[in-house]
């Protein structure tokens, strides 16, 4: 059985990946240091924990258990803290990645997937938004993704490697059997802060602007399910030895619904009310972003299959 190296594999995405790479007939060996993931995620293969920038460890972990391919989750992800402290990014995302892209060249290991995201691509200036979308990230989240996709493709290109680095839009929905789910600390997502405000008497959900050009003046967003993100992972790595040195792929449904539309099919969901209230607008989000993911369709072969918001809400908790 082939072992693949998951970073962050106690993670949302990642643990749902190590299912994923288990059904695929893979071994997931986990290395998370846990400060965003999950013990009780780790169900697939064996856990090594510790932190990215320890190299030593890596090239253990790689050597003991003959790792053939690496899949890179581990990072900080919320847009805003990387705004107010982006020492914790650049260290985390880019320090952190660049020892982990230390340890594979020293090993050997030359197959290659990283977790990426559509703001690298920053403020849209056609829709959809295709791979060769100018990247111009306003945020340093966006900003260290787009510095380590292009670590990655330098790696790439000197020494051999096969890499892919997968740019996904609003990651949703939960394991539908449900084994895994999404639970982040603090909470930043559209549609578990809205099953919260029906749960929780003292929690609110905030909407943020009521006046951009759409149909109901709440921002428009492309939610592509979880399990899909995870199979595309899969996809890519069996792909792996077909494609060019780099490539990257767009992950979404190139389908968009608005903040008020997802509330709604969460309140179908479970039959409750979502309690709301609004507020100014952020700055520096897009009434919309769709992804266009004809690229990953034709050449990974993946196709999403939660299609609609209600098939995606279908499967929480």
């Amino acid at each position: 059985m082939k072992s693949i190296l998951v970073t962050g594999g106690a993670g949302y995405i990642g643990s749902h990946a190590c299912k994923e790479l288990a059904n695929a007939g893979l071994r997931p060996v986990v290395f998370d240091d846990f400060s965003g993931g999950h013990r009780e995620f780790v169900k697939w293969g064996p856990l090594v924990e510790g932190k990215l920038q320890d190299e030593e460890l890596l090239r253990k972990t790689m050597r003991d258990h003959r790792i053939e391919g690496v899949m890179h989750f581990a990072s900080s992800i919320v847009v805003s803290e990387s705004v107010a402290n982006p020492r914790k990014y650049y260290e985390n995302n880019v320090a952190g990645s660049l020892a982990l892209l230390g340890a594979v060249k020293d090993s050997g290991i030359s197959r290659f997937v990283f977790s990426s995201t559509a703001a690298v691509y920053g403020i849209p200036t056609q829709l959809p938004i295709d791979e060769d979308h100018p990247k111009n990230p306003i945020n340093p989240y966006g900003v260290t993704k787009l510095l380590m996709e292009n670590a990655l493709q330098d790696y790439s290109r000197a020494y051999g490697w096969k890499s892919v680095a997968l740019r996904y839009f609003n990651a949703s929905g939960s394991d539908p059997e449900g084994e895994l789910w999404e639970d982040h600390e603090p909470e930043t997502h559209l549609i578990p802060n809205a099953v919260r405000a029906l749960k929780d008497p003292g929690y609110s959900l905030k909407i943020f602007g009521k006046d951009y050009p759409t149909s109901d003046g709440t921002c428009i967003r492309d939610y592509i399910h979880v399990r899909d993100l995870a199979r595309a992972h899969v996809a890519a790595l069996s792909k792996l030895d077909q494609l060019d040195s780099f490539q990257a792929f767009n992950l979404g449904i190139g389908k968009g619904f608005s903040v008020l539309e997802v509330i709604r099919a969460v309140e179908e969901r479970f039959q409750k009310q979502v309690k709301v209230e609004f507020a100014p607008r952020r700055e520096g989000d897009p009434a919309v972003l769709l992804a266009d993911s004809k690229r990953a369709r034709s050449i990974l072969g993946w196709e999403p299959e939660y299609t609609t918001i209600a098939s995606i809400v279908s499967t929480l908790l």
